[in-house]
């Protein structure tokens, strides 16, 4: 039976650098949830230069590709081209460590990645036992997106698989 990887957020360098392809992840912490209405908005903010006037800091972080919503929270997509092209910005300029959602990314994303230090990881679309992991909900930009908007969710033991590390993806592509 493989080990399950404790990490708590946010990550520090350290942390990352040690995970590989098929590795098992457990996460407890905040994590931010948003998907394509939202994730544009937060790069377009990071490349102007004016996020952390938001006081959101997000050095270290995971970001979800899912909604939140009264019944939970679920992967969506991540090779949406909305989601999968705020991976660079996310990572680079707002600190990133960690995108988690679903599907495969293409093979350019997983090279940005490990020129970012950064991973990709995916979940199984459960979201009853996730809702029962999740602690706290709380709506930290762009209210008006209703479920689509950007939320801070505090879990405890998220389990994820990582797809891409390194310069490998669970997927095949290289």
């Amino acid at each position: 039976m493989q080990n399950i990887i404790e990490l708590t957020t946010p990550f520090c360098e350290d942390a990352i650098s040690q995970l590989k392809v098929g590795d098992v992840v457990s996460i407890t912490g905040d994590i931010f949830c948003g998907r394509d209405a939202v994730l544009p908005r937060i790069c377009k903010e990071l490349e102007a230069g004016t996020w952390m006037q938001r006081g959101i800091d997000l050095q270290g972080g995971v970001i979800f590709h899912t909604a939140v919503s009264p019944a939970g929270v679920g992967p969506t997509s991540s090779n949406k081209l909305e989601i999968e092209g705020s991976f660079e910005t996310l990572s680079s300029k707002g600190g990133i460590k960690m995108h988690l959602g679903k599907g495969a990314i293409k093979s350019e994303t997983v090279e940005m990645l490990a020129e970012n230090k950064a991973v990709f990881a995916i979940i199984p679309p459960v979201t009853a036992l996730l809702e029962s992991q999740t602690l706290e909900r709380e709506c930290v930009a762009w209210p008006e997106l209703g479920m689509e908007a950007l939320y801070r969710i505090k879990v405890k033991n998220y389990q994820a698989i990582i797809a891409v590390a390194k310069g490998k993806s669970i997927y095949g592509i290289e």
